[in-house]
């Protein structure tokens, strides 16, 4: 595995061969959660994992807003798809990006700033709008994420271990991934709470549901019909509404079903990936 710091600025970790393959984790998070289904993936792609600025191994960005975020990945991963190490793809090749939750929103921001860039979209327990809006009800209401910001400033590391709860609540194997999940919290040190709190203020503005119909790629939205943070009512309107999406729902899963249900996540993409 090849790390690449790009300039100090966003941490990638490159893998496999094969096909470019981007991963983009979860709020409060970092790549190293994908770790359990990196070697599936890997068997198939050139897969490159990513901390998103500010998150894990990665610096934050400035101004820290979507659109930077999306320009800090985008140079990082053009970095990292031309490195010379054995089975690297070429810079120019289209990308298929797995984005899950912030990093699904990540990713369709990334396919409409640059939609001769990405190929195929992953989205995993995303939505257009983390919260309740006029005409959008399958969210949670801005008041229980505001509170949730709250609470981070006052208590953040507990904040975050109650929040993992919820990452899993419901799941068949809920104990066991949130095990996982907490193992792997803090492995690559804590999120700075001003980029949490910059997060959770883009997560509050992020409204997609206008730009849906501009990304045009095949898209596989796939959602835990257990997931109490993105509804798979959510996820079912997502993949109705984008040209080229479809819909996988995991019977049992809740909002981080490539740890809870591995093998159902890892068929579900590969059906994908084959087309």
């Amino acid at each position: 595995m090849s790390a690449l710091p790009q300039g100090g600025r966003v941490h990638v970790e490159s893998v496999g061969v094969g096909p470019p393959l981007v991963l983009l984790h979860g709020f409060a998070m970092h790549g190293g959660l994908f770790a359990p289904v990196l070697p599936a993936l890997a068997g198939r792609a050139r897969v490159h994992v990513v901390d998103l600025p500010g998150h894990g191994w990665s610096a934050p960005v400035a101004p820290f807003d979507m659109g930077s975020i999306v320009a800090a990945v985008d140079a990082a991963i053009g970095a990292a798809t031309d490195d010379a190490t054995p089975g690297a793809t070429t810079g120019g090749e289209p990308l298929t990006v797995l984005g899950w939750s912030l990093g699904g929103q990540i990713a369709m921001r990334w396919a409409l700033a640059r939609p001769g860039r990405i190929a195929k979209l992953v989205l995993v327990a995303t939505t257009p709008s983390f919260v309740t809006r006029d005409g959008w009800s399958p969210a949670m209401a801005p008041a229980t994420l505001a509170r949730f910001g709250d609470e981070l400033s006052v208590a953040y590391r507990l904040t975050l271990q109650r929040f993992l709860t919820l990452q899993v609540q419901g799941s068949d194997e809920g104990r066991a991934t949130l095990a996982a999940l907490r193992a792997r919290l803090f492995e690559r040190g804590e999120p700075a709470p001003g980029v949490l709190a910059a997060t959770l203020g883009m997560l509050t503005a992020n409204d997609l549901r206008s730009d849906l119909a501009r990304i045009d790629v095949p898209a596989l939205v796939i959602g835990g019909e257990r997931d109490a943070l993105v509804p798979v009512e959510a996820t079912e309107h997502l993949a109705a509404a984008l040209p080229r999406g479809t819909h996988v729902a995991i019977p049992g899963a809740a909002h981080a079903p490539f740890l809870s249900h591995r093998r159902a996540f890892v068929d579900a993409h590969a059906a994908f990936a084959d087309g």
